[in-house]
Order: structure tokens, then C-alpha cells, then sequence
């Protein structure tokens, strides 16, 4: 069983940056695929970014080049690195765990047992 929290959201301006984290409780946390998803208000959830239990990133397009994502297994920790923030990345992040991540039709998506914090509100102003 897996615990996930977000932190780290803000209200910020166009141009500026946020790090979020992602903080877990399990002892098998290490051997799970990761992502960060958002949610805009009226739009569905979308993978951002996702890194494998080897280490392998992958990014959604619209934020390639802007946004890292990095993980510190001893202290079961996932981060986002947001720079360059744009007005349409205000969205609630969500972190989650899981089997398995995979792409399909170029969207990211989950398998297998996976786990899902409240997220963390962020918003960008123009």
C-alpha cells in the first residue's frame, strides 16, 4: 500500500516557477512507475510527466523543454520542476504511483495497482 501527498502549489505569475513534491509512505514505493497529472477546470486529466523505476522520463509535449521531473527513492520523494510557467498550466496536480506506466496514442496512462494523492492547486496568472 502506497500513500502519495502534493505540495508546493501556488498562484504565481506567467513566466515564473513552482516545484512540487510528492511525498509517500511504502516500502515499495521505489519499485513503482511514476507521473504528475493535471486537471484544468472543464477539461479531462492529462499525464505531464512520468519517470520509470529505471529512471526514464517522459513529457507531455506541451510542457517538454519547461518541466522536470525527478524522484528521490531513500526519501520517497517525487518532484516536478515547473519553469516558464504559461496561464494554461493552471490546473490541480496530482501525483500517483503505480505498476506500470505506458503511453497510448500519446497520452500517459496508469496499469496495474496504482495510487493517487488530492493534489495541489496551481495557478498561473497572465
Amino acid at each position: 500500500q502506497v500513500q502519495v501527498v502534493e505540495s508546493g502549489g501556488g498562484s504565481v505569475q506567467a513566466g515564473g516557477s513552482l516545484r512540487l513534491s510528492c511525498a509517500a509512505s511504502g516500502a515499495t514505493y521505489s519499485t513503482y512507475c511514476k507521473g504528475w497529472f493535471r486537471q484544468a477546470p472543464g477539461k479531462e486529466r492529462e499525464g505531464v510527466a512520468s519517470i520509470g523505476t529505471d529512471g526514464t522520463t517522459w513529457y507531455a509535449e506541451s510542457v517538454k523543454g519547461r518541466f522536470t521531473i525527478a524522484q528521490d527513492n531513500p526519501k520517497k520523494t517525487l518532484y516536478l520542476e515547473m519553469n516558464t510557467l504559461i496561464p494554461e498550466d493552471t490546473a490541480m496536480y496530482y501525483c500517483a504511483a503505480a505498476d506500470d506506466c505506458y503511453l497510448a496514442s500519446g497520452a500517459l496512462w496508469l496499469s496495474g495497482e496504482d495510487y493517487w494523492g488530492k493534489g495541489t492547486l496551481v495557478t498561473i496568472s497572465s
